[in-house]
C-alpha cells in the first residue's frame, strides 16, 4: 500500500489520462515487487554462495506477492473513479485516501487478531494512520 500510495502521490494527476496513471502505477508496482523479491534472493545467495536460479526467484516472487495484493484497494478505487467518470485528480485523491483507510484498517485488524490491549490498539492504529498521512504529506510537498 505504501508503494502504490507513494507512486500515486507523486503522480497526483500529472498524467493526462487514467490509462497513463494506472499504467505507470502498475509498472512502478511491478518493479517494486521484482526489486523486493530480487533483493531477498540476492541476500540469500550472498549468505549461501548459491547461483541465481529460476526456482529461488519464483519462490521469492510468490512470497512477496502480498505487495501486489496490498495495492488492490487503492488501484480499485482509482479504477472505480475512472468507471464513474470522475476527474483524474478526484480518482487519485480517492485512491490516496483509500491507502490511508486501508493502512488504518489493516493495523486495527492485526491488533485485534493479536488480542492487543486498548492502548496497544491505539498505538498500532496510530502507526497505520501516521504512514497513511505521510503519503498525503508527500502529495502536498510534491504539488
Amino acid at each position: 500500500m505504501l508503494a502504490i500510495g507513494a507512486v500515486l502521490a507523486a503522480e497526483s494527476g500529472s498524467h493526462e489520462s487514467y490509462l497513463d496513471t494506472v499504467g505507470s502505477a502498475v509498472i512502478a508496482l511491478g518493479l517494486y515487487w521484482l526489486a523486493h523479491s530480487y533483493a531477498d534472493v540476492l541476500g540469500h545467495r550472498i549468505q549461501t554462495q548459491e547461483h541465481l536460479n529460476i526456482t529461488a526467484l519464483g519462490r521469492a516472487l510468490r512470497d512477496e506477492a502480498t505487495i501486489l495484493r496490498g495495492s488492490a484497494p487503492p488501484l480499485l478505487a482509482l479504477l472505480l473513479a475512472w468507471a464513474l467518470g470522475a476527474a483524474l485528480t478526484t480518482g487519485v485523491e480517492a485512491a490516496l485516501w483509500t491507502v490511508v483507510a486501508s493502512l488504518v484498517t489493516v493495523e486495527l485488524l492485526a491488533g485485534i487478531r493479536a488480542r492487543s490491549t486498548a492502548g496497544e490498539l491505539v498505538f498500532e492504529t496510530g502507526v497505520g494512520l501516521t504512514m497513511g498521512l505521510a503519503i498525503v504529506a508527500l502529495k502536498v510537498v510534491l504539488h
